[in-house]
């Protein structure tokens, strides 16, 4: 007689728990293959991020409908992971399930010759999101402590004084009623070893491949330092760190979706009051039929 297998229910652990980074936090210790909060297999993770597309829509309306009857809040999602991490991935899944009218994407290349004219946050200010907005950062004003860190771009005492300021400007954000949640996706070294050696077995990948992958691939303990620094110098109580293990792609979107979904709850949002007269409108309307 079969017996029929039993379904795991999920976690009751808030994502935003399971993955904030606090005191104490190691970097080393995260494995990148575990699903924090999510006791479900791959295709229970993608049931639940598709069934909580409906909710994502509600709240994203609700904030931006906020903003613009003259709310303040707005939403900065700020997305750093190394090459083959799933950031493309993450813009796909979560943030493409949205309405675009009510999300702005930046992606952070290598500064321009006029962004580097003007101090590092110049170019990140720019790019902030408005009221009712929410905005993403591929990549963002971290990558001043970490590629200029890990190559030597600039002196350490340079970039040694940028944590303190990263500090004082995201509180500033903070208190300008800004939601800012920052994640880093956590792949594990052999994880992007087989995502590289994917992209060059296969030919309609080849485009995604960038042998510069490699050569950063290099200085992978490097970067890992440069990592622990930012959790231990940067997730503070106003725009904490998430880590999010990334080694399961299905695990890293649901997430980054869940981490978004917590906090769009947490605002607490409600629909604009009507600022004109609704029955003296429905009169109106009636009378045009």
């Amino acid at each position: 007689m079969s017996k029929k297998k039993s379904k795991k229910k999920a976690s009751t652990t808030p994502f935003t728990d399971a993955l904030r980074v606090g005191e104490g936090f190691q970097l080393s210790d995260v494995d990148s293959r575990s699903t924090p909060a999510f006791d479900g297999d791959k295709d229970a993770g993608k049931e639940a991020l598709a069934a909580a597309d409906a909710e994502m829509d509600d709240l994203q309306e609700r904030l931006y409908a906020d903003g613009s009857a003259g709310g303040t809040e707005k939403l900065l999602l700020v997305i750093q992971g190394l090459d083959t991490s799933g950031k493309g991935g993450i813009m796909r899944h979560v943030v493409g399930a949205v309405d675009p009218q009510g999300t702005e994407i930046t992606a952070f290349k290598a500064p321009t010759k006029e962004e580097l004219s003007h101090p590092f946050l110049w170019r990140i200010r720019k790019a902030l999101p408005g009221p009712g907005m929410i905005g993403v950062f591929d990549r963002s004003h971290y990558e001043d402590v970490l590629i200029v860190r890990v190559h030597n771009l600039v002196e350490p005492a340079v970039w040694g004084r940028r944590y303190s300021t990263i500090n004082d400007f995201e509180q500033s954000l903070v208190d300008d009623d800004t939601t800012v949640i920052k994640v880093m996706l956590h792949l594990s070294h052999e994880e992007q070893g087989e995502r590289l050696a994917e992209r060059l077995d296969n030919p309609e990948k080849y485009w995604k491949y960038n042998p510069g992958d490699v050569d950063e691939r290099l200085h992978w303990d490097d970067y890992m330092e440069a990592y622990q620094a930012i959790m231990d110098k940067t997730s503070t109580e106003a725009a904490p760190w998430f880590v999010v293990p990334a080694d399961r792609k299905w695990y890293a979107r649901l997430a980054v979706q869940q981490l978004l979904l917590e906090q769009l709850r947490a605002l607490d949002l409600q629909w604009p009051e009507a600022d004109f007269d609704i029955k003296k409108e429905q009169k109106r309307l009636a009378e045009t039929r």
